[in-house]
């Protein structure tokens, strides 16, 4: 029921409607799954539309309910937007209940049962056929499947894993990859330990890593820069090795790292082998980022391409005996002593640390301010260029005009409506002035799918000689100032 509730809630759905189809997927008038399985009880079966439907719970079908989840959430957006408005509310759920019931029964159930077998076979068959590769090859590249978002499947095939075999090897392979982004984040912040910008957003992300939680290392460092992510990856194969190689397994799932020592089999020296294996893959992570830096990384750093495209070149150049002259070199971009930023919303500003979301709340991503938006529309916060509009419209890369580049983010997990409700009034390159707007959405209707409408914006590389100071309450409107970089220079 809880998978069925999140997952609906997840894809834009009503809540309420995941718990109603998770009701109907554990209902006492369906015969227990489980017992059904041992042939302890009797099984009734419909026929609908000329097929057999047996009439079994779906008692440890995380699969299935991830299934409904999606289905039920898509069903509801249908129908909330196809039925009258003055019947909605009464027949609107009503369908979503019954065709999500009957597709359960005739086409999401089979299929789901069918689909958790196979996967679940599929993994015992790679450890059993392909040894020590395919557990190297797994824990060398779950990371990168976390990056895709598809990361949240894992959780379902363990418990599939576990009502099977009663034993999970995916928990410790997850987590030695895990451990070895971690590592990589060491060995970037060994690289640069004298930037102060760099020890800040590398050391909580690397506490973050301790947790299983990756995301603000992945995006905040290693894919960022690149090399630490194949590093990372690396240090998770030879992580995935030493698994293979000590029969390590868990006997539960959910956590990992750290707290995921509690979860591992402690026979065969489970909890001595679950520390020997993330040490090898944190300090492999470590060790392949730091070869790696040697040949990867760019000595300097480049210039911001919307800065770059504010320089306008000097016009004196002439052409001298096959040669290029210069009469006056590029203009230098002048740097004010304050820069400030205009509301990008109109409504209520807040701090930070009050978005309701980790890699924000903890400035993962950097420092910045936060409005809950009144309206369903984006402004640009400053003159400047568009670096970036994403292609789902619920997030914009901003450069002003000497600069300062900043991401301007619609609510929080709004990345899963995949564009639905945001209409991009810009696009990439354009040169924009302090006011005009950028992005519309649908307000109301973001939050009626169950998500938090509250708009952060991050300035995500801002230099060591500049100081942002933003500000933390009041009113928010295109006219009003929410932040102000200063420069320390002089």
């Amino acid at each position: 029921m809880a998978v069925a509730y999140s997952a609906c809630k997840r894809f834009g759905g009503r809540p309420i409607l995941g718990i109603v189809i998770g009701c109907i997927m554990l209902s006492d008038s369906l015969a227990n799954a489980y017992s059904a399985a041992q042939g302890t009880v009797e099984v009734t079966t419909l026929h609908i539309f000329g097929m057999g439907v047996d009439l079994v719970g779906f008692q440890g079908g995380i699969i299935v309910a991830l299934l409904m989840g999606f289905v039920t959430a898509k069903l509801d957006l249908f129908f909330e937007k196809k039925v009258p408005e003055v019947i909605r509310l009464l027949l609107s759920p009503l369908l979503t209940t019954l065709v999500g019931a009957l597709l359960l029964f005739t086409v999401i159930g089979p299929v789901g049962r069918g689909l958790s077998s196979g996967i679940t076979n599929g993994l015992v068959w790679m450890t059993q056929n392909l040894g020590v590769f395919g557990y190297a090859v797994f824990s060398g590249l779950q990371q990168l499947v976390v990056i895709t978002g598809l990361h949240h499947i894992f959780g379902a095939i363990e418990a599939q894993l576990l009502a099977d075999t009663g034993r999970n090897f995916i928990n410790p392979l997850m987590s030695v990859a895990i451990i070895a982004q971690g590592g990589a984040v060491l060995g970037y912040l060994l690289m640069h330990r004298k930037n102060v910008k760099t020890r800040e957003l590398c050391i909580p992300s690397f506490i973050s890593v301790l947790f299983g939680i990756t995301e603000p290392a992945l995006f905040g460092i290693n894919l960022r820069y690149r090399f630490p992510i194949i590093g990372g990856c690396i240090g998770g194969a030879l992580g995935g090795i030493v698994v293979y190689l000590t029969d390590l397994a868990a006997i539960g799932f959910g956590t990992t790292v750290v707290p995921g020592i509690a979860l591992a089999d402690p026979s065969n020296h489970g909890y001595l082998n679950y520390v020997i294996a993330h040490g090898i893959a944190i300090t492999g992570g470590f060790v392949m980022t730091l070869a790696l830096g040697r040949f990867m990384e760019k000595a300097p750093e480049e210039m911001p391409a919307a800065a770059a495209a504010a320089v306008e070149p000097d016009s004196g150049r002439t052409e001298e005996n096959g040669r290029e002259e210069d009469f006056g070199r590029q203009e230098e971009l002048e740097v004010p002593e304050e820069e400030v930023f205009f509301g990008y919303a109109k409504g209520e500003l807040i701090p930070m640390e009050e978005v309701k979301d980790d890699t924000f709340a903890n400035k993962v991503l950097g420092d910045g301010a936060a409005i809950i938006p009144s309206e369903g529309k984006v402004y640009a916060p400053a003159d400047g260029t568009i670096i970036s509009v994403f292609d789902t419209k619920h997030a914009v890369c901003f450069a002003s005009s000497f600069g300062t580049e900043i991401l301007i983010h619609i609510g929080v997990d709004t990345v899963n409506l995949q564009g639905k409700f945001f209409t991009a009034r810009v696009k990439d390159g354009d040169v924009v002035k302090k006011g005009q707007l950028m992005i519309e959405f649908e307000k109301e209707q973001i939050e009626k799918a169950g998500y938090d409408t509250v708009i952060p914006m991050i300035f995500t590389d801002l230099p060591e000689e500049k100081k942002l100071e933003p500000v933390s309450s009041g009113k928010a409107s295109p006219e009003t100032r929410v932040a102000i970089v200063r420069s320390l220079k002089g």
